[in-house]
């Protein structure tokens, strides 16, 4: 049973979310000039998810796994790629192979779900993550991506509780496609990320945040500072 999860920004599209004792670190690159933390002071990581492979999604997350001892989970390719770089297969979902899109990769009471994402990646493809806690309690990162219609299927089958959506454009949706896709994932909260970490995207959350309600009402909007915290 989970009592609560607490979910804190690093900065870009950059996470750790806590419940029941188990940290999750999503896209640790923590060198990106946002992030509150530096990657040498992580060693409670117990899962790295890594939605694809670029570098300031890849980040730190081969060193962050290593000193922490934890597993990292990432699409084949990327897998193969981080086990050639000198990753233990140990330290690697499903014994250094990864998953792939429609795959699980259970940890304790925890079921980590890979989903589509519309994106490019130099290994593999991108992907996004829904993070499934007993009591129906369901985290999606999104990775980097545009909007597309499938967002519907994955809000369906896995009713969500939270959505870490990118809004920042150029590479990945805009406010007003991110504020839309809303309508089709249905979550309950929405953080926004992958913003304010490039000249050439979006600076700041306040068109997302005034489009939401004229867009999804029922989804609540939390714009987090990096190094702060949401907890359901």
């Amino acid at each position: 049973m989970v009592n609560k999860a607490k979910i804190t920004w690093l900065g870009h599209a950059a996470f750790k979310i806590e419940a029941n004792g188990i940290n999750i670190y999503i896209d640790p690159w923590l060198e990106n000039p946002q992030s509150p933390v530096k990657w040498q002071e992580i060693k409670d990581a117990h899962l790295v998810l890594v939605t694809h492979d670029h570098f300031d999604h890849t980040g730190q997350a081969k060193e962050i796994t290593q000193q922490s001892n934890a597993i990292l989970v990432a699409n084949v390719e990327t897998a193969r790629k981080f086990g050639n770089e000198g990753l233990s297969p140990e330290n690697i979902a499903n014994n250094g192979y990864g998953l792939n899109i429609g795959g699980s990769f259970n940890f304790e009471d925890i079921k980590i779900t890979m989903v589509q994402a519309y994106h490019s990646s130099a290994t593999g493809v991108a992907t996004g993550y829904v993070i499934r806690y007993p009591n129906d309690i369901n985290i999606y990162h999104a990775g980097d991506t545009g909007i597309f219609s499938e967002m519907g299927l994955i809000g369906e089958l896995y009713p969500l509780t939270v959505a870490l959506l990118p809004i920042g454009d150029t590479f990945t949706m805009d406010a007003y496609q991110a504020a839309y896709a809303l309508k089709l994932l249905k979550p309950k909260v929405v953080i926004p990320m992958h913003y304010a970490t490039f000249p050439i995207i979006a600076k700041d959350a306040h068109k997302f945040s005034e489009l939401v309600p004229e867009i999804s009402p029922q989804t609540k909007v939390v714009i987090l500072t990096p190094g702060e915290s949401y907890t359901l």
